[in-house]
């Protein structure tokens, strides 16, 4: 797979920049603030139907813009698709095209471009809060399945009007009869939810596993648990009864919700656990194995969308080696293998010869 070029028109702090890239490793370098990483949150966009960074698309347009419109050659299963997301200021729905052609949903869409980022941040993912960890499996699992973004979605809209359902249940109290409506369809979207993660989760079990043993020179072995709603039994258990155990639950936490006026039950609180010989990372882990057992989830997530879509996903390296010292960074690098890269940072030291090299420079792109 391959990202031929991209176009930025009023995303971010492009005017309007244009440019084509290599098969292999393109390293994108200039000062922080210019521009490097809107133009790979563009790329995940363009992948994932979502930005890494911020949950509202408004905060994607340039400022004083109306819409952003951005677009990417794309080439795959041989054949070369152009994808273009256009987006809008006002409550307007985004558009999606495939090759000129207005898709209605993001399922439509998706399917053309893989992509994996990691960041500086998911250098602590394993340290942070669940809502990273869950955003880690859901960037993941829109790209492989486009009905999970819609779930996704569904959910987390029903999740929000529930809540202010409950905060408003005094003040308005004739909402409440809207309430078992909302339990429904949260059960119903929670249980496709709960069953595509942990499918992840269990592929991801079979690939971050032996990337850690391999760089702890077999010293060390990692163990990843999916947390979910405490009346699922098997998260890999077909959704009608993830629906009822979900039902179940929500039943046991009614007067509880009520009294808390919050909602307390559902996969918007899932979490996953890591462990290293047993011992919770989370609480005892050395900055060292946080960072190694990051960047094996990373390495695992970018094999399942490999062996998934049967194509070398692009890799996405968002000013992350900066952060990494000299044993991880050749660890990283030694394991990108083939496919597209691209690798944003400050200063370029040992890395100018990787590829080709593109100065990032006030919402510029231009080959060096």
């Amino acid at each position: 797979m391959k990202l031929e070029e991209i176009t930025l028109r009023g995303f971010r702090n492009y005017e309007d920049a244009s440019v084509s890239f290599g098969s292999g490793v393109n390293l994108l370098l200039g000062d922080n603030g210019h521009g490097k990483t809107n133009l790979l949150e563009a790329v995940l966009y363009l992948a994932s139907g979502r930005s890494f960074r911020t949950r509202k698309e408004a905060e994607l347009i340039g400022f004083g813009k109306e819409f952003a419109d951005f677009s990417a050659k794309v080439t795959a299963f041989d054949r070369t698709v152009e994808l273009r997301a256009v987006l809008f200021s006002g409550r307007k729905k985004r558009q999606l095209f495939v090759n000129s052609v207005k898709k209605r949903t993001f399922s439509e869409f998706s399917g053309n471009l893989a992509a994996v980022l990691f960041s500086p941040g998911d250098l602590q993912i394993l340290k942070s809060g669940a809502s990273a960890r869950r955003h880690l499996l859901d960037q993941a699992l829109c790209q492989l399945f486009p009905a999970y973004e819609h779930a996704l979605s569904e959910y987390t809209k029903l999740l929000e009007h529930k809540s202010r359902i409950l905060k408003d249940r005094f003040a308005q109290p004739s909402l409440m009869e809207l309430l078992p409506d909302f339990n429904e369809r949260l059960c119903r979207f929670g249980a496709e939810i709960i069953s595509r993660r942990a499918w992840y989760m269990e592929r991801l079990c079979a690939y971050a596993p032996s990337f850690h043993r391999d760089f702890s020179g077999e010293k060390e072995a990692l163990a990843l648990r999916y947390q979910t709603v405490s009346t699922v039994k098997d998260p890999s258990a077909d959704p009608e009864t993830l629906y009822q155990q979900l039902r179940a639950h929500l039943t046991d936490h009614w007067q509880a919700e009520l009294d808390s006026c919050q909602c307390l039950t559902g996969p918007h609180r899932d979490d996953f656990d890591a462990e290293i010989n047993g011992i919770s990372l989370k609480s005892f882990a050395s900055q060292g194995q946080t960072r190694t057992a990051a960047i094996s989830l990373k390495l695992a997530e970018r094999e399942i969308l490999r062996e998934q879509t049967g194509e070398e996903p692009v890799l996405l390296l968002d000013d992350v080696l900066s952060e990494l010292d000299g044993t991880r960074q050749d660890f990283l690098l030694n394991r990108l293998g083939g496919g597209q890269v691209f690798i944003s940072c400050c200063e370029t030291d040992r890395l100018t010869d990787l590829g080709e090299t593109f100065l990032v420079e006030n919402g510029s792109v231009r080959k060096q």
